[in-house]
């Protein structure tokens, strides 16, 4: 049976590019289309889609109004596609992601034939991977229980990642540990999830890193903070890891470590198709702080992270993966878990818990 997809689009010209994309595949059919969320809701019944493929802005019934109501009622995989990378719009995106949207991806433009086939073949494998995500009505929430920016938790910004010298010496690893976190698929929620229950006064600093389509980074960042204690920034080339701060790498980067212990930058090729990479980043904690690390692979397809989170167990770090009923997709912390990698599994919400006994904080 092939992978039936709603359109929730207000743009003709969007409507036709991600009709033609989706009907390229023999294994998805779109079938129906809308412009805007009250068409939507009406199509739900008689078309009973796999996945839905919803805009932000639309007349009448956006998005947002229309995943809160989704999920509410009859729930569905939804992948937001958004041009909205601004970061007044991409605050917006992650409010879809809390409505219970699953992934976000940028809408597609008229370019040249390369670029179109490469975001055809990501929106095919998004459109494949959501089609067998498990998804739970949620009630919907009020004003007063929507999250509210805090001022006093800004995310810095940064200047754009240079490369600093390569290593001559052996690396000298840090006077402190490090927790490194990789997710994909899901882990805007699980990331929020678990940042937000790490104390202010956590001794470590913390590495995350998310597969995340381009232009969608800052807006991530923007909308973590006002969950979090700890403050979010974007990673530094040449700047050492700090205790009680996030870390995030530059889009298209692979994050690593000089010989001192200071971040750098990698513009290496992807690898598992990711730039930056989880593995890479987790390799690189291995070898700079040994078993002074703590590794947590959570929910996300594919198995970046995987080899990497093998690195920092066999440096002597302690391993953390999401168990499967917690996840979104459960395909990197299994391939962890099949490598032996994993130390414990544990279900999302006693992750924090347990960092926070191992740390005693």
């Amino acid at each position: 049976m092939p992978i039936k997809v709603l359109l929730v689009e207000d743009s003709p010209i969007v409507r036709v590019i991600l009709t033609r994309i989706l009907s390229s595949a023999p294994d998805i059919q779109v079938v129906g289309m809308a412009c805007n969320g009250l068409e939507g809701l009406s199509l739900l019944a008689q078309t009973q889609p796999d996945v839905i493929c919803t805009d932000l802005h639309m007349p009448q019934m956006d998005g947002l109004a229309f995943t809160v109501e989704v999920m509410a009622t009859q729930p569905r995989p939804i992948l937001a596609i958004s041009a909205s990378v601004q970061a007044d719009d991409a605050q917006n995106i992650f409010r879809l992601l809390d409505a219970g949207a699953v992934d976000i991806f940028p809408k597609p433009v008229a370019g040249n034939v390369a670029d179109y086939e490469a975001i055809a073949r990501l929106l095919l494998q998004k459109i494949r991977v959501l089609a067998g995500v498990r998804v739970f009505s949620r009630r919907r929430l009020s004003v007063d229980e929507q999250p509210q920016r805090s001022e006093s938790r800004q995310t810095i910004t940064p200047t754009a990642p240079t490369q600093p010298p390569s290593p001559t010496h052996l690396m000298t690893p840090p006077p402190l540990g490090i927790l490194a976190i990789g997710a994909s698929t899901g882990g805007p929620q699980a990331l929020k999830t678990l940042l937000a229950s790490l104390p202010a006064t956590f001794p470590w600093p913390v590495l995350c890193v998310q597969h995340i389509s381009a232009g969608f980074l800052q807006g991530l960042l923007d909308w973590l903070a006002p969950h979090c204690a700890l403050p979010v920034s974007l990673a530094t080339a040449g700047e050492r890891p700090q205790v009680s701060r996030i870390y995030f790498p530059h889009e298209g980067w692979h994050l690593e470590f000089d010989p001192s212990g200071c971040f750098s930058y990698s513009a290496a090729a992807s690898l598992s198709g990711h730039r930056p990479s989880i593995t890479v980043a987790f390799q690189a904690v291995a070898r700079c702080y040994r078993a002074a690390a703590i590794g947590v692979l959570l929910t996300g397809m594919g198995r970046d992270g995987a080899d990497g989170l093998l690195a920092i167990a066999q440096a002597g770090g302690h391993t953390i993966v999401q168990d499967e009923a917690s996840c979104v997709v459960f395909g990197m912390p299994q391939a962890a878990i099949a490598l032996g990698a994993a130390r414990q599994v544990l279900p999302l919400m006693a992750i924090a818990p347990t960092l926070r006994a191992r740390l005693g904080v």
